[in-house]
């Protein structure tokens, strides 16, 4: 495969990209374009280019599909009656966005796509007439249509290949062949779900403008891509970057480094923002004003958007950043992983280590000591894959939840999920599994540390079972349950092919508590921490065994294993009363008050329990009572907390990087990283000073700009809880 030059002459070296001057205009050098051709080779194996046959396949399935949407709404306006010469030239398209419009789908990868239809076409049309056009079609299989979602679309497979299709109806008579979707003014007088199904089309296309060279854009897009993959750092859900935020990142490379070649945009890439002064925002145009008073991004008027971590800002209107999931931890997360491919693509470029090495993929569970595993289940596969579905977009939730405790510095989810064992062999139970990571703030004078949990795993729980109820997803079956467990124990629970091989250990200690059971059962070898079960309806809900507490409260306690203690609250009706028993806080400090919206008031007012658990790990030297319960300490002042795992939690690095910085400062390529450091900061402070932002409206004129995100508002129904404290003595 030949790879692209940036031979455009000085007419594309005098034209300025993005919003600030270029920090290189340097062309390409021999060593540079045989680099290249190395990384083509090794992004080979790794499936990320088609196989031409495959793309002619995705050709001609997109043209039957576009011929199918132009059928539909020719017969569409037939039934309403409109004149024939409007019918004849009435039109209609079929679009692509993501991956498959900027040209870097992978193999097998499906296909994002909008049906524009003009404006005598209904929503309701799209969602009757042609799902029924679809269901007719041989090709077909796997039609779905999910009306009610943020943004509403058909899901299907059309002969082998998976299709999202969106839709957009514009204010136009006709849809001319040759549209432009990046025109402003087709947003006029649109209701907000045809501008959000709109605007992933408007800003892969403004993207693949804006950039020098589409296709060192697209060669470097492939090799990022693979590299977030590998590293585990590629899920906008979980608060990572998704595939829109990955391809303005290196568009904003291009724009830096103009007449680079991929080879060397990749090194650029890690240069430019292992060294970016977030939460500056990363933007490839200077935002404009449509007067169209749509919600944006701009924390001059949005509060909110002034707590982005990590913002990076769609080019077209209606502007919004792409990574509002992003979270202190995956922010450090990542930030470390651009330090890390900045010291591995230097030594490729000194000749000191190939590629393979850039997307070698780090063993993420031999990272950490301490690891938290949530599990969704269900009965049945379709109820599983709603269940992990909402589970899954809430996972960010709990990761910053944990993140704000005082004793933890980092909370690393694992965008993998993986198969959990069952705990019933009797009954049938799909089950999946996320690993959460976690780095324990290091504490002066105290070889031990302790943390209580409880409140961080119950908002997360709370905020989950809510949605199911409130969406009328749940079903009694679907639970959630989540274990503390030592990097040891991991191979006890994932699959095989995870984790490296070890000398074999007893299973023993280690069992997946069941989340219907009235006591829980662990044994001293095990480092389970909790299980929460799923709200249930009053006639599934059987009293906690009174013994099973007394005696799980007084088994004894060792400095290496966890004591565990039960405790029962009294039933509460809801939603008439929100008060409960103190057993580590009150019912509402155990719910927090996020909604704005009225809970739905058909909910019928059946009794629902639920028992969440108390994680604590104890901070003391001393072997205690068995059924003495310790005070959680106060916050140690002081402390400040690192945005990296400790040495003591990564035991892999072979230098320390005083070793690294001594070696690397007698390098050229060290040397132009400092010079171009220097330019990248001269880069953010030319865009401080330009407006990044337009001009400020009036409160009274501008909506939120959550408005136009994916974050669902959650009705504010209180839900009653029985809370179980299960506390944990761990010594570190």
């Amino acid at each position: 495969m030949p790879f692209p030059l940036a031979n455009q002459g000085s007419q594309q070296s005098q034209k300025t990209y993005g919003i600030t001057s270029p920090i290189s205009l340097a062309t390409p050098k021999d060593t540079d374009c045989t680099l290249t051709q190395k990384l083509i080779e090794t992004l080979k194996p790794f499936g990320v280019f088609e196989e031409e046959e495959e793309l002619q396949h995705r050709i001609l399935i997109l043209g039957k599909l576009n011929n199918l949407v132009k059928e539909w709404i020719r017969e569409i306006s037939e039934l309403k009656n409109l004149p024939q010469s409007v019918i004849e030239n009435v039109g209609g398209k079929i679009f692509t966005f993501g991956s498959y419009r900027l040209g870097v789908h992978t193999k097998g990868a499906d296909i994002d796509a909008l049906c524009v239809a003009p404006r005598h076409v209904d929503r309701s049309d799209f969602f009757s007439s042609f799902y029924e056009k679809l269901k007719q079609q041989e090709e077909v299989k796997d039609l779905r249509s999910v009306e009610e979602a943020f943004v509403p679309v058909i899901k299907l497979c059309f002969d082998g290949i998976e299709i999202d299709i969106l839709f957009a109806r514009l204010a136009l008579q006709t849809i001319p062949e040759d549209l432009d979707l990046r025109d402003d003014s087709l947003l006029k007088n649109l209701d907000i779900r045809c501008i959000r199904s709109l605007n992933g089309c408007r800003v892969t296309d403004e993207i693949l403008h804006l950039v020098p060279n589409i296709d060192n854009f697209r060669l470097t897009l492939r090799a990022i891509k693979l590299w977030a993959k590998r590293h585990n750092i590629y899920s906008n859900i979980l608060g990572f970057l998704g595939g829109v935020s990955w391809a303005m990142l290196v568009a904003r490379t291009c724009q830096l480094y103009p007449n680079a070649i991929a080879s060397t945009l990749v090194h650029k890439f890690f240069l430019v923002f292992s060294k970016w002064e977030w939460p500056n925002p990363v933007l490839l145009k200077q935002p404009e004003e449509c007067n169209l008073n749509l919600p944006v991004w701009d924390p001059r008027v949005n509060p909110s958007d002034r707590y982005h971590l990590m913002p990076i800002i769609t080019p077209a209107y209606p502007q919004q950043n792409s990574t509002y999931n992003v979270s202190v931890s995956t922010r450090a997360v990542m930030v470390e992983e651009f330090k890390q491919g900045l010291a591995i693509t230097d030594e490729i470029l000194l000749g000191k280590a190939e590629w393979s090495k850039l997307f070698d993929a780090p063993n993420f569970f031999q990272k950490y000591k301490h690891y938290i595993l949530l599990l969704a289940s269900a009965p049945t596969e379709k109820q599983r894959l709603e269940w992990v579905g909402l589970v899954e977009s809430k996972i960010r939730i709990l990761v910053g939840s944990l993140e704000k405790n005082e004793f933890i510095t980092l909370a690393h989810v694992n965008p993998q999920s993986f198969p959990a064992p069952s705990e019933n062999t009797e009954k049938e139970e799909f089950r999946t599994m996320w690993v959460i990571g976690l780095v324990f703030k290091k504490m002066e004078n105290s070889e031990n540390l302790s943390v209580d949990l409880t409140y961080d795993i119950q908002s997360f729980t709370d905020t989950v079972y809510r949605q199911a109820i409130n969406s009328k997803m749940f079903e009694n079956e679907m639970k959630i349950a989540a274990m503390h467990v030592k990097r040891k124990q991991l191979h006890q629970l994932l699959p095989s092919h995870v984790l490296p091989k070890k000398k074999k250990h007893s299973v023993e200690g280690v069992k997946l508590v069941s989340l219907n059971d009235s006591s829980i059962d662990l044994s001293v070898d095990s480092d389970n921490s909790m299980s929460v079960p799923s709200p249930t309806n009053a006639t599934r809900t059987s009293p906690l065994n009174c013994s099973g507490l007394i005696q799980g409260r007084n088994s004894p306690a060792t400095p290496v294993s966890f004591s565990v203690t039960n405790t029962q609250a009294a039933d509460v009706m809801a939603p008439q009363n929100n008060s409960t028993e103190n057993l580590g806080g009150s019912l509402n400090e155990s719910i927090p008050e996020t909604a704005t919206h009225p809970a739905f008031s058909s909910t019928p007012r059946t009794l629902v329990t639920r028992v969440v658990s108390s994680m604590r790990l104890v901070n003391q030297v001393q072997k205690p009572v068995a059924n003495t319960v310790t005070k959680l300490p106060s916050p140690v002042a002081g402390v400040k907390r690192t945005s990296s795992p400790s040495n003591e939690e990564s035991p892999k690095k072979t230098k320390t990087e005083e070793d690294e910085n001594d070696s690397s400062n007698s390098t050229e390529v060290d040397e132009q990283n400092k010079l171009e450091t220097e330019e990248l900061k001269e880069v953010l402070s030319e865009a401080k000073s330009s407006s990044p932002v337009p001009g400020e409206l009036p409160s009274s004129q501008r909506s939120s700009s959550t408005d136009l995100s994916d974050i669902s508002v959650l009705p504010a129904t209180p839900i009653p809880v029985i809370k179980n404290s299960i506390k944990l003595r761990l010594n570190r």
